[in-house]
């Protein structure tokens, strides 16, 4: 029953599982074989068998069911056949609601294919809207700037014209003015001209009467002068005769001639004085260029500056000087000794400082004496080597003022070797060495009212007795590689970073490793000086002044270090040749020296007079 049962459910595709139905077993049954299950293979069908109604199949069925009606256990079967129906209709209808999920599923992925391809398009068409905003930007602004310079054009034009137009006017004017002065010159000499002419004929007809006018006023003087000789030589003889024979005038003469030259010379003498005393406690000798002393004459000049110098400070002798540890730990004890010797008021010592240029030996000088509270002045050698015979007194002159301070002054002498040479072995002028002997005479003895600093690039070529004078001697060297990249931040910070953070509108400093730049920087500059490291910070400046909108980018930055670098190189290079060409001169005079000395004496042959005349002459 449950397969008929099947059979009337069946849809019409399933109707090809009822063709040929399974045996049921047992042993008789409508057209079935014998007892036994097994039958023989049905044949092989062909396509359309499946679809061909098979009247046995029914037959079959209709004896299985009366088969299953006789048994016993009909109604089980029956039941049990429902239950299996119900079962696969449960299990059809589960596979229905899933395949109407997998549709709904579907629908739903459709719907956010569609949503997301409907995104997609909108994001294109936004895009290609920007796009074409962009592009009808970019159109109007070349518009803009196509009238801008249609505009730029027509007022440059317009200008030209102007100009043309002024131009033409004031050659206009220019010409006319020449026109009319042409016409007064001529004008002028026609007056002149018939003026001299009227002058000429009035001199011809009147010349009887001028050459009388002549004679008649030169008798009359010749008679004027002839009486005033006679009349002064009879006064002065009078007056001479009585002169001689009274002997109480002559003495009050000579009395009073002598008094007069007396008050001359006294007048004069007092005025050197006095002029030497305010020289030296009122103003300050030509021959120092820098000072922070204290006086009248620069108070009046420059106020400001003289309130600045009363209001600083005593700062760090070592204060943005930049130099080697174990070189700054000894200019340290310097410092502080001349400190407390200021403050105990002994006895200065003399300091020689030599080293390449730039390496910060003024710079030293200036703090050291403002963290020993002294004042500083400041000399170059160059100035008292063209002196002449006046240096001896510009030296003796500076050393006075020296010893009028009452703080105490700190004599800093730079280019020291231009007049304190070797007198041995140098050629100098007796000049220079009058100087120099000035110089050691002033020097000789050990001062509690200056403190002597020499500064020099060549120290070798001091005389032996200035060395005598000096009682230490420091070396500043060229910066190493710590040193240089303190002295490329210190720079960087002063003349970059500083004037674009105070605000400077001009100035403006790109984003960039500033730490990493310095490094590297002073990597590329080794053997540059503090000087050239300085004037490379300058350079950082000028560039972001020069550029168009006024920002120092790195690359900027790098430039101007890679040609300092070429500069410095190029002289370096200069600098070796020099010496070289020096180092043969003087081994060029060692042999010639030589060769003299080995070369036997000759007896001196007397030249005649004439050669010594030319000679004297």
């Amino acid at each position: 029953m449950s397969w008929l049962f099947g059979y009337r459910n069946a849809q019409p595709q399933d109707f090809s599982q009822f063709i040929q139905p399974p045996a049921v077993g047992g042993s008789g049954g409508g057209g079935s074989g014998g007892g036994d299950d097994g039958r023989t293979p049905p044949p092989r069908m062909s396509q359309m068998e499946p679809y061909r109604f098979d009247s046995s199949a029914l037959e079959r069925a209709a004896s299985a069911a009366k088969e299953l009606e006789r048994s016993t256990h009909a109604k089980e079967a029956l039941e049990l056949s429902k239950l299996q129906e119900t079962t696969k209709q449960l299990e059809r209808q589960a596979e229905v609601k899933k395949y109407e999920a997998s549709i709904e599923q579907m629908k739903g992925e459709q719907k956010r294919i569609e949503g997301e391809e409907r995104r997609k398009i909108l994001q294109e068409e936004t895009k290609q809207h920007q796009m074409r905003a962009q592009y009808q930007d970019q159109l109007a602004r070349k518009r803009y700037d196509d009238q801008l310079i249609q505009q730029q054009r027509m007022n440059d034009e317009n200008l030209r014209r102007q100009e043309e137009s002024v131009a033409k006017q004031e050659a206009m004017r220019k010409a006319t003015i020449e026109h009319e002065m042409e016409l007064r010159h001529k004008n002028e000499m026609k007056k002149l001209e018939a003026e001299v002419k009227a002058k000429a004929k009035i001199d011809r007809e009147n010349q009887d009467l001028n050459i009388e006018q002549i004679r008649v006023k030169a008798s009359e003087k010749r008679a004027t002068v002839l009486e005033s000789i006679k009349t002064a030589g009879a006064v002065l003889g009078t007056g001479v005769t009585a002169f001689l024979q009274d002997w109480d005038k002559i003495i009050a003469a000579a009395g009073g001639l002598s008094m007069i030259a007396f008050g001359v010379y006294t007048a004069k003498g007092t005025t050197g004085v006095a002029a030497r005393y305010i020289e030296s406690r009122l103003g300050k000798p030509s021959l120092v260029r820098e000072t922070s002393r204290f006086t009248v004459l620069d108070t009046v000049k420059h106020p400001i500056q003289a309130v600045n110098k009363l209001k600083s400070k005593q700062t760090d002798a070592l204060s943005g000087v930049v130099l080697a540890p174990k070189l700054e730990e000894r200019l340290r004890d310097i410092a502080i000794a001349t400190k407390n010797t200021k403050h105990n008021r002994g006895m200065y010592r003399n300091i020689l400082m030599h080293g390449p240029p730039g390496t910060g030996k003024t710079m030293f000088a200036k703090k050291l004496a403002e963290h020993s509270g002294m004042d500083y002045a400041i000399v170059t050698g160059g100035d008292l080597a063209p002196l002449g015979r006046d240096g001896v007194t510009a030296i003796h002159k500076i050393f006075d003022w020296a010893s009028t301070s009452r703080k105490g002054l700190l004599l800093f002498i730079d280019e020291a070797d231009a007049f304190l040479r070797k007198r041995s072995s140098e050629h100098i002028s007796e000049d220079l060495r009058a100087m120099l002997n000035a110089f050691l005479y002033r020097t000789g003895e050990q001062s509690n009212k200056f403190m002597l600093v020499l500064a020099s690039n060549t120290p070798e070529q001091f005389d032996w007795a200035v060395n005598d004078r000096l009682d230490e001697m420091v070396e500043f060297r060229l910066p190493g590689r710590d040193e240089r990249e303190r002295l490329v931040r210190l720079y960087f910070d002063k003349f970059v970073l500083q004037p674009a953070i105070e605000g400077n509108k001009r100035l403006k400093v790109a984003q960039f490793d500033y730490s990493a730049l310095c490094s590297k920087i002073a990597e590329l500059t080794e053997g540059m000086s503090g000087r050239e490291l300085a004037k490379l910070g300058v350079a950082w400046q000028a560039a972001a002044y020069a550029s168009e909108d006024g920002i120092l980018t790195e690359q900027m930055i790098m430039d101007k270090c890679i040609e300092a670098v070429k500069q410095h190189k190029q002289k370096v290079q200069w600098q070796s040749e020099q010496e070289k060409q020096e180092s043969k001169s003087i081994y060029a005079t060692e042999k010639e020296t030589e060769a003299q000395l080995v070369k036997p004496k000759m007896p001196a042959i007397e030249p005649p007079p004439k050669t010594i005349s030319v000679a004297t002459a």
